[in-house]
């Protein structure tokens, strides 16, 4: 879920973004409060890196920059890029296919001039004629057609380079698009694609899928004592502990929502996938906050873990919500602590 806060701090937000907006010459439609709702929230770092620069340049937001905003850092552009690049493969496709033909119709042309050619030489019941003009045709048809393939071969290999780069540009939208910015592991997006084709195959023999959900302790504290721009600093502290973790054949870390995280472990044990959880556990505790200053430590940073296995014929809701289930276990227990349903 992409906003995940409660309902009290959506009043508290609604407030200050119909607030905001009032200064700007925007309309106040829903595109002008998502931008200025994800920035007010926190929840989109990139957005409010580039509404400051915009601000400091014009005081005052129009509609057509709010839109720019909007579709830069709000819309999911991940499937209009897709659609581009698409359409530029299909373009050098046509142009291939073009080639070809004016190639073939070279060949054609050339074929032509080669039957009237041997139409002259075998008729040896007519009268000789001069075979120079059926030469000359000839080997001006020889010469068109070997420019003509030339230029083909060419065209390919341009086509081919062009191909190469829009497919490791589209392989390169799709990952952006299933990534969270801030934490650098996959966002909700990707994690149900990943957790959707994990469940689509049958765990190896004398395994399990299982699924690990976390959740940053106390972490509206952290950002009503702190600031948003800390709590971002303790998000991208996790995301950086969850790449750090040995990786397990097939693992995917994501940002499920908000603080909360999840790993997902094919074809593992529940043991080991334990394991996996109290290491990101123990790692956490090695994020600590110090203060510029005194350097003193301001604050430590803990998680809660739940833990499930997969059983078959559970759909994809029903495995996370047996690990949510556990992780709210381990938060009512005490938290810093994994638990496994």
């Amino acid at each position: 879920m992409r906003y995940t806060e409660s309902k009290e701090e959506t009043v508290v937000l609604l407030r200050q973004v119909l607030a905001t907006l009032g200064q700007h010459d925007a309309a106040l439609n829903p595109l002008a409060f998502s931008v200025f709702y994800e920035h007010a929230a926190g929840i989109n770092p990139r957005l409010s890196a580039a509404l400051a620069q915009e601000l400091s340049a014009t005081p005052r937001l129009s509609d057509a920059t709010v839109r720019r905003l909007y579709q830069a850092f709000v819309a999911d552009v991940g499937l209009a890029e897709a659609e581009r690049i698409q359409g530029d493969m299909q373009r050098v496709m046509t142009d291939i296919v073009q080639s070809a033909t004016r190639t073939g119709e070279q060949a054609g042309d050339f074929g032509d001039k080669l039957q009237g050619l041997s139409s002259v030489l075998v008729d040896v019941d007519a009268p000789t004629p001069s075979l120079s003009p059926h030469l000359d045709a000839a080997l001006a048809g020889t010469q068109a057609m070997r420019e003509s393939v030339h230029a083909l071969q060419q065209q390919v290999a341009a086509s081919q380079r062009e191909i190469e780069a829009l497919r490791a540009d589209l392989m390169r939208t799709r990952e952006e698009s299933t990534l969270c910015p801030l934490t650098r592991v996959l966002n909700r997006r990707g994690f149900e694609e990943r957790l959707d084709a994990m469940l689509s195959q049958a765990p190896a023999k004398g395994s399990q899928h299982c699924l690990i959900m976390l959740d940053i302790d106390h972490f509206k504290r952290v950002n009503d004592t702190h600031g948003h721009t800390v709590g971002d600093k303790v998000l991208e502290g996790l995301g950086a502990v969850l790449r750090s973790v040995p990786v397990e054949p097939g693992m995917a870390c994501a940002r499920y929502g908000g603080e909360e995280f999840a790993i997902l472990l094919p074809s593992t044990t529940l043991n080991k996938a334990v394991q996996l959880a109290e290491a990101v556990r123990a790692r956490t505790r090695g994020v600590r906050l110090r203060n510029k200053a005194t350097n003193a430590v301001e604050l430590t940073v803990t998680v809660s873990a739940g833990v499930a296995a997969w059983r078959p014929g559970e759909d994809a809701s029903a495995l996370v919500a047996c690990a949510d289930e556990a992780l709210y276990r381990s938060k009512t227990g005490g938290r810093d602590r994994v638990m496994v349903a």
